[in-house]
């Protein structure tokens, strides 16, 4: 169902009915401790570029929420000054 280079590729997949249909679905992901570094949200800022300067792939920003506690990653940076971890 996901690549190996996925992040999910590894979580354990269950079957559940929804609306009286199967579906297979990926449990929760339990989140990893992350070490992330200290970093001042600017005006302009977005996750995908972050992501792209801190572990040169844009496509990581899942790491940068992963960091964080916050429920929605787009909510890490609407907020200019707010720190955060990356």
């Amino acid at each position: 169902m996901f690549l190996k280079t996925s992040r999910y590729y590894a979580v354990p997949q269950t079957d559940t009915v929804l609306n009286g249909r199967t579906v297979r679905a990926i449990r929760l992901r339990r989140l990893p401790t992350v070490q992330g570094v200290p970093y001042v949200v600017q005006g302009q800022d977005r996750l995908d570029i972050l992501a792209q300067r801190q572990y040169s792939n844009a496509t990581q920003p899942w790491r940068i929420a992963d960091a964080n506690t916050e429920l929605e990653a787009n909510e890490l940076v609407k907020t200019p000054l707010r720190e955060i971890q990356i």
